[in-house]
């Protein structure tokens, strides 16, 4: 008997290490992955367990609540933006209290809302107990499992899991960041990371430099009522130097993609001359003749004007004056100003099909 199991044993992992073989080097494409793929570096091996029932359960902050929050459903392995849509009330919310976390008495009258096994229901909420100290101790910004399931022969388990980590807590959480593969992210969108730029890309044709995710959302649907589509999310936030300004439209010009460039600037913390002595810098040392339109509002408007940007709020040209004349001119670049957002993203949105 005991030969038997070996050979057996031996025959599975065989089996897996074939099956690996086909895996590892290649290109994987799931939901995940978008429609490039991701290179497959690793195949982790588990235990196969039969779920008997999946749940949804997550410990988030809650705006709503000031804090956070046990997010629970008794529907899940499927996408819970689907379920909140489809049936608000399938979805329970329970506060936590940041500093006491959870307590064993609500984790367990959670479990037996959503329908666990009377058996299980210990389980379960000894399971939430310790999501939310993970959630404080690590400094997350979300603890998602998608599904924690009920298994056969008893148990509860979490299946798969999606977890999400404060950056400014990087300093205090090197063991965490650690585990971050690069090779499974965008390289661009890693290189931004570096100069402090938050860029994402999409499939459109016009790069977008923007400051401030809220503004940098409006610019997208801006250019997309004018019949335009963004090659990118990208905001230079509110701390951007001149130098990650040019890392800026170094990352919009590496995409053969774009035909136009849009910079929408609304200065708060962000300076708009700084944004300018950026885009000069960008003239100098890249080689840029795709047609850009700048919008600069707010904090150092008028400096960062005087500086590379004269007003034109009905008309626009190509600026042509002082030292900044020879540079353009020099580049072949095109920079177009305006003040309003309309006109600034319909301009774009023209430059860009030509």
């Amino acid at each position: 008997m005991l030969s038997t199991l070996r050979s057996a044993g031996r025959a599975r992992v065989a089996k897996a290490q074939k099956f690996a073989e086909q895996m590892i080097g290649r290109n994987l494409i799931t939901k995940q992955t978008g429609a490039a793929g991701r290179a497959c570096n690793a195949v982790m091996l588990a235990e196969r367990r039969n779920p008997t029932h999946e749940y949804y359960v997550a410990i988030l902050n809650d705006r709503g609540i000031g804090g956070p929050a046990l997010v629970a459903s008794r529907q899940g392995g499927m996408n819970i933006e689907d379920v909140a849509r489809d049936d608000p009330s399938a979805i329970i919310t329970v506060p936590i209290d940041f500093d006491k976390g959870l307590s064993h008495e609500l984790a367990a009258e959670t479990a037996r809302k959503l329908g666990f096994e009377t058996a299980n229901v210990d389980k379960a909420a000894d399971v939430f107990i310790k999501l939310y100290k993970l959630f404080k101790e690590k400094d997350a910004t979300q603890i998602e499992i998608n599904p924690l399931a009920e298994v056969e022969g008893g148990d509860v388990l979490c299946m798969d899991a999606k977890l999400g980590f404060d950056e400014n807590a990087e300093f205090r959480q090197e063991a965490v960041f650690n585990l971050r593969d690069l090779t499974q992210e965008d390289p661009s969108e890693v290189e931004a990371a570096k100069f402090g730029l938050n860029f994402i890309k999409l499939d459109g044709s016009i790069g977008c430099l923007v400051n401030g995710a809220g503004l940098a959302m409006a610019t997208m649907d801006v250019l997309n009522l004018y019949g335009g589509t963004p090659a990118n999310f990208l905001d230079v936030g509110g701390g951007a130097t001149a130098e990650a300004v040019k890392k800026a439209f170094e990352l919009l010009l590496s995409e053969k993609a774009v035909k136009s460039i849009f910079v929408n600037i609304f200065g708060g913390i962000m300076r708009c001359d700084v944004i300018a002595e950026g885009i000069i810098m960008a003239a100098e040392q890249l080689e840029m003749t795709i047609p850009i339109i700048v919008r600069l509002q707010g904090t150092k408007e008028v400096e960062a004007k005087k500086y590379a940007f004269p007003s034109q709020s009905s008309h626009f040209r190509v600026l042509t004056f002082s030292s900044f004349f020879r540079l353009i001119k020099e580049s072949g670049m095109k920079i177009y100003s305006f003040d309003g957002l309309d006109e600034a993203a319909e301009q774009a949105v023209k430059m860009a099909s030509e």
